[in-house]
């Protein structure tokens, strides 16, 4: 199914952007960001994102393309629940030799960064994957071939069925989850973020058989 993000929903709605049926694009403003006070101490919480809700399970697909202007400047997926618990993927930007893809998890107000270098690519499409409260994040360079990025769960969403007992998991998630697109510039940049072939399916990360 392609996804029409003009029936989505702002969080810190920025002051240049571009909605359509087929494409998003966002214009960052410096000091913005996303983080929870692990090892930095401070807290973020003004980026902009555009997210739509499902309360199924499911996978999300989208290409990004950026022009990275300065250090930290990234754009990518998220899952917004409040501002203790959400979930971000993208490439920060850190210099001309290599940049960084990586995720955040955010828990109970307290962020992680798990990351890998890599040199920086001109475009980058991700896929996030849902079933109940835990997630599966991949990364491809082409939009052909994903690899995973991580697994992950979020605490606000419950327990997963298998910790229940059910080695079978139902198709169907019942909390809402409000998931789309973010960008920002932590210091004092701005660029321009490109999302498009945005499509949402069924949920190809299959059950683990027990």
């Amino acid at each position: 199914m392609v996804l029409d993000f003009t029936q989505a929903v702002w969080l810190n709605e920025p002051k240049h952007h571009n909605v359509s049926a087929d494409a998003v694009s966002i214009t960052t403003e410096p000091v913005t960001d996303f983080w929870q006070r692990s090892y930095y101490g401070f807290r973020n919480d003004n980026a902009p994102a555009l997210q739509l809700t499902s309360r199924e399970n499911f996978t999300f697909t989208v290409k990004v393309k950026f022009d990275y202007q300065a250090q930290f400047d990234q754009c990518g997926v998220i899952i917004y629940l409040d501002d203790n618990n959400w979930f971000k993927a993208s490439i920060e930007y850190e210099n001309e030799s290599f940049s960084r893809l990586g995720s955040v998890v955010t828990n109970l107000g307290y962020s992680d960064w798990a990351t890998t270098d890599i040199p920086l690519p001109k475009a980058i499409w991700y896929r996030l994957s849902r079933r109940g409260p835990d997630f599966l994040i991949e990364s491809s360079v082409d939009g052909i071939t994903f690899k995973q990025m991580r697994i992950f769960h979020l605490h606000q969403l419950g327990e997963t069925s298998l910790e229940m007992g059910q080695a079978n998991p139902p198709m169907t998630a019942t909390q809402p989850v409000q998931f789309g697109l973010y960008a920002c510039s932590p210091l004092q940049s701005s660029f321009e973020a490109v999302f498009s072939d945005m499509k949402m399916e069924p949920c190809l990360w299959r059950a683990h058989a027990v």
